[in-house]
């Protein structure tokens, strides 16, 4: 008893030695700050700084970039504030930390971006005055550039005058936070986020607001914290205000032309101390020597106003020095010294030994076990909508676990490995024919159930799929030749070579070198008898003969003949084909539509025999569409376009194309996937050597070709969300 009694005095002196040294220093200081309030003055931040006393002078100040703060030293002066931290939200001003020394008083100004400031004293008030119209002299590593000024009026170019911003996106994280992307202009733009009241607001500025991004976003069936974001531009100042649910926290980044903004529900931790991350405790300062750890707990709990209840087994002294120290950092550091764990439970704390902590939880989940093995069981059906009951089964049993269509056997571990739903003593049976599932098991059991299948069976969005084949072709081919020839009738007819053909000189016009000849009034002459001295007629186009134009001279004198043939062909041809098969399927469902022909072809088989086998020549896509979050639409394609081709020894040969990509595509976009373009150009001249190079006589004994072929194909595809859920206003 002596003992207690002795260990209380101990106690009550050093609280008081405690007390005094905080009066002492209010005693030595001349002045004290009694409150930090802030306004908004037009386009300024107005922050007045209420002392007990009246200043002499201006306070040392200094400010730094990244982060943007403006720190203001006060020699000789206590706080009376109360609290460190003071919420300001006004405007460019986010709030103002106030930290107490022996010797000083600094008060440190957070802001949303660098600003300049200025100082005036009125009465016991400093007023500190923010302005984002002139920015202080920094480093260029530490703030973004912004535009230069008029050439003409020396003032910064209007915000009108800013380029538009590109794009304004929402996706959705991995981790279920929304997330807003701008797309800016330039890295000219300045951002301003802040939060005003239940809505994060973004202002930017030296840019402007195209009309199609004009809008509010719906995107609360994204399952987000974030249900409308708003874009309106008002004040030269494009601004967006973000509206989001629940307890959130939000984050933001710019890059070079994109700023992002991520909005996540807050992680409250019920059997934490202090909300947020870290210690966030109010400060305390702590000085004792070999005092009893239950005295320690004591004392935090009447600073804090928690209620502590400490086991009967945490015994022990501590000496310890914080300055300064969160609360929550300080009973942390106190327990891990003496191995104890804490537990909250609304107001109350729970402190003992971490190994009976330890024991008692332990014992409430072998207790809640217990429980759950002899809860009665219940049964009810739940009618499925869009799901099948069999699939809805196998999830419940664990992946690829369980009948589809029989009740699962209690305790039987998944075959798939999967995690099982339902309790061990849990069994579900499935009725496909009127797509209902019956499962018997505990309550809580059912409520997860019922849980899981509010968000299994949903409708699934569908999408139209679009692919467009054009196939232009362009031809062009010219040919131009000659015949050349003649013949000596002297001797045509047999005999000593007297025969003569009486009449006079002849000329015959014909539409070839052989009619011609016979047009000559010659008939017993035949083609052969009149030789060919140069044979380069015209090549045919297209399947076609070239067009000629022939000349027969006859001198009846010498009874000698000569006839010329001149063949030319010209052929231009132009062709497009498009193909265009669509197909429309549910999201992240394969779909697949094809139309062709199957040629048939020989096969041998083990047994030495042939047999008829089938080769598909057919237009074919093959497509897996899946939805992103912003609404646009991932494609994994497949697309060929086979024809028949020429026929071989072997059978026919397929001509083919194909293409096999994924693409991002947007919601009613067209894009182009592929393409291939061919030009095949073919020039070439067959000439009697020498004759043939002679100048303009050198046409009669050569023959030229040329040909052209350009071939040209293109693949379009356009995906279209046919049921579209997230409403876009």
């Amino acid at each position: 008893m002596n003992s207690q009694k002795s260990t209380w005095r101990h106690y009550r002196q050093t609280l008081f030695g405690v007390a005094v040294g905080a009066l002492s220093l209010f005693a030595h200081a001349e002045n004290s700050i009694l409150s930090v309030t802030g306004s908004m003055q037009g386009a300024s931040e107005m922050v007045r700084i209420e002392f007990s006393q009246k200043l002499t002078a201006l306070p040392t100040a200094f400010s730094t970039q990244n982060p943007a703060r403006l720190a203001l030293d006060f020699a000789a002066t206590a706080s009376a504030v109360g609290l460190s931290r003071v919420d300001i939200n006004q405007g460019n001003l986010q709030s103002a930390i106030v930290a107490a020394t022996d010797e000083r008083t600094r008060v440190i100004l957070n802001l949303g971006r660098p600003a300049a400031y200025s100082m005036q004293l009125a009465g016991n008030s400093l007023l500190v005055s923010l302005s984002s119209a002139q920015v202080a002299p920094v480093t260029l590593a530490d703030t973004p550039s912004f535009a230069a000024a008029d050439a003409k009026t020396g003032q910064p170019p209007s915000p009108r005058n800013g380029e538009p911003l590109s794009n304004i996106e929402f996706r959705r994280g991995d981790d279920g936070a929304g997330r807003i992307i701008v797309s800016l202009p330039n890295n000219k733009v300045s951002a301003d986020i802040r939060q005003s009241g239940s809505t994060l607001v973004v202002e930017l500025g030296n840019t402007r607001l195209p009309e199609r991004l004009r809008r509010r976003l719906d995107v609360n069936d994204f399952a987000t914290p974030v249900k409308t974001v708003t874009t309106t531009e008002a004040a030269g100042r494009v601004r967006l205000v973000i509206a989001p649910q629940g307890d959130w926290e939000h984050s933001a980044y710019q890059t070079e032309t994109q700023l992002v903004i991520d909005i996540k529900a807050a992680k409250v931790d019920a059997r934490k101390l202090t909300p947020g991350t870290g210690y966030n405790g109010q400060k305390l300062s702590l000085n004792f020597q070999s005092i009893d750890v239950r005295q320690v707990l004591q004392v935090i709990a009447d600073f804090t106003n928690f209620n502590v209840v400490t086991s009967d087994s945490v015994s022990g002294a501590v000496t310890l020095r914080l300055q300064d120290v969160p609360w929550d950092q300080a009973l942390d550091i106190i327990l891990q010294t003496k191995g104890l764990a804490v537990r909250k439970n609304g107001s109350v704390l729970w402190v003992a030994p971490k190994e009976e902590v330890a024991a008692k939880e332990k014992l409430e989940f072998e207790s809640q076990v217990s429980a759950e093995n002899l809860e009665p069981l219940r049964t009810q059906s739940f009618q499925l909508n869009y799901a099948k009951a069999v699939d809805v089964v196998t999830q419940l049993n664990g992946a690829g676990g369980g009948s589809s269509g029989a009740a699962g056997t209690a305790g039987a571990a998944p075959a798939g490995g999967g995690t099982r739903i339902l309790s061990p003593r849990g069994s579900v049976m499935a009725e496909p024919r009127t797509n209902q599932i019956f499962v018997t098991d505990i309550a809580s059991r059912l409520d997860r159930v019922q849980q899981l299948i509010a968000k299994v069976d949903v409708s699934v969005r569908q999408i139209l799929i679009e692919a467009r084949i054009v196939e232009a072709s362009d031809t062009f081919g010219k040919s131009l030749g000659v015949k050349l020839g003649g013949a000596d009738l002297r001797a045509s007819r047999g005999g000593d070579g007297g025969y003569q053909v009486s009449g006079e000189n002849r000329l015959a016009v014909g539409t070839s070198y052989s009619n011609a000849v016979g047009s000559s009034g010659l008939g017993g002459i035949t083609t052969a008898a009149a030789g060919n001295f140069v044979n380069l007629p015209a090549v045919g186009q297209n399947g076609y003969d070239p067009a000629s134009f022939a000349l027969t001279l006859f001198s009846a004198a010498s009874n000698r003949l000569m006839a010329l043939e001149i063949s030319a062909l010209e052929a231009d041809g132009k062709g497009k084909v498009v193909s265009s098969p669509r197909v429309i399927t549910a999201d992240q469902v394969k779909a697949l539509i094809e139309q062709g022909t199957e040629l048939p072809y020989q096969v041998a088989t083990s047994s030495g025999a042939t047999s008829i086998a089938f080769r598909k020549a057919v237009l074919k896509l093959e497509v897996t569409p899946q939805i992103t979050p912003d609404g646009s639409v991932s494609l994994e394609l497949d697309l060929t376009k086979d024809s028949v081709g020429q026929s071989t020894a072997a059978g026919f040969a397929i001509n083919t194309k194909h293409i096999k990509t994924q693409v991002l595509v947007e919601n009613g976009g067209t894009v182009v996937i592929g393409g291939i373009f061919e030009v095949n150009e073919t020039e070439t001249e067959t000439k009697v050597p020498f004759f043939g190079d002679l100048p303009v006589l050198g046409v009669l004994f050569k023959s030229k070709s040329r040909s052209s072929n350009k071939q040209e194909m293109l693949v379009f595809i356009t995906p279209k969300v046919v049921a579209e859920r997230a409403v876009v206003r």
